[in-house]
């Protein structure tokens, strides 16, 4: 029997959240005796690097749409549907290569569309199996699933990172649909899964700390660092700025009441979480994830032209969650709401069982399907 996977894992390169979530996944995989291989751009092979040693990092850059200070996100995607399309046929060619180079057993793929590959396991993980559209074009929702499901099939299994049940974060973006019989939900995906210990702030800081969490692609990351920047200079309160750029100088940049970070390990990052009387940050749904295992609430603000980020930041603040506001509604006065414990300890306790037993079974079936010629991807 073999005792030990050969593990390719290869997140989406459209913001470091994709990243950040299969982290807790493959240290998972590695605690369960697999070597870990990652297979991405160079930014996030560098987060990689500094919270997964021991794994085996690969370039193999993903489809990157870019995003545009003026016109609406899903324009853009409709605009380079084209290019998508290229990569997911080179992107599915290249995977073959690494799969011989370095004698790969599984793939996990995070939303990345080419990566399955016929007689091996192959996993796609996403929460978005619905494509949310404005409400004027809603009726094409339909075709997008249609599509989205055609290339799941591809896949051995699709896992959802999310619980099942009334209670949940993604809501209509992977609830309420009819799902393939290979589906699973494996819980939320956190770095900073685990207890949630109370944390003692430094002697001599600000009573009132803000803490401004930055993801996405420019120029949406710059203009709200920027908004956020013009309302808290100068004012009685600390902010900090967690630039979310692993690989460059970690020492603080500090400008009067405003503290920069481009990066902090995870142990840092959750640290200043807890300490934070009031955070802010876009509505990712890795973002969210991470904060829901802290039971922290934030104030949301969706990626302008984001359908995907405007829905989870309306579905959460509607559940009591989360607050939310819209970038161009950022202004000097901003009423910061205060975090709310969220008790969502029944989401975190469900979500390590779930990831337990679909990783269990994945691995264990592996190992029956290596020896059954009829087993892996169905056509």
């Amino acid at each position: 029997m073999k005792t030990s996977q050969r593990i390719l894992i290869c997140p989406l390169e459209w913001g470091l959240g994709h990243a950040g979530r299969m982290i807790p996944l493959a240290r998972k995989l590695q605690k369960m005796n697999n070597e870990i291989f990652i297979g991405a751009g160079q930014e996030h092979l560098a987060l990689f690097r500094q919270e997964l040693p021991g794994s085996v990092l690969i370039e193999f850059k993903g489809f990157k749409p870019g995003y545009s200070g003026v016109f609406p996100q899903y324009l853009i995607l409709l605009f380079k549907i084209p290019v998508l399309f290229f990569h997911i046929i080179t992107e599915h060619f290249r995977l073959k290569g690494i799969i011989r180079e370095h004698k790969i057993d599984i793939v996990i793929s995070d939303n990345r569309l080419g990566l399955w590959r016929n007689g091996m396991k192959t996993v796609y993980i996403s929460h978005l199996l619905r494509i949310p559209f404005p409400r004027k074009l809603r009726w094409l929702e339909p075709v997008g699933i249609i599509i989205h499901r055609f290339f799941i099939r591809r896949y051995s299994y699709c896992y959802i990172p999310d619980v099942p049940g009334r209670l949940n974060i993604s809501g209509r973006l992977s609830h309420g649909l009819k799902l393939h019989p290979d589906t699973r939900f494996i819980g939320i995906l956190s770095r900073f899964s685990g207890p949630v210990e109370s944390v003692r702030r430094e002697a001599g800081l600000p009573v009132k700390l803000v803490l401004l969490i930055l993801s996405g692609p420019e120029p949406q990351r710059r203009i709200l660092k920027q908004k956020v920047t013009d309302i808290f200079k100068d004012s009685d309160m600390q902010l900090t700025i967690l630039e979310g750029k692993p690989g460059g100088n970690q020492d603080a940049i500090i400008s009067g009441n405003i503290c920069s970070y481009s990066h902090l390990p995870s142990s840092e990052f959750r640290k200043v979480l807890l300490e934070s009387d009031y955070i802010i940050s876009r509505s990712g749904y890795s973002t969210i994830m991470e904060l829901a295992s802290l039971n922290r609430s934030a104030l949301l603000i969706p990626t302008p032209g984001q359908t995907e980020q405007e829905y989870l930041a309306q579905h959460l603040s509607g559940m009591g969650w989360f607050e939310t506001v819209s970038q161009k509604h950022l202004k000097k006065g901003l009423i910061l709401p205060r975090i709310k414990h969220l008790n969502a300890e029944s989401i975190s306790d469900e979500s390590s069982r779930l990831l337990e037993e679909a990783l269990t079974d994945l691995l264990y079936q592996q190992e029956k399907d290596t020896h059954n010629p009829k087993s892996g991807k169905k056509s």
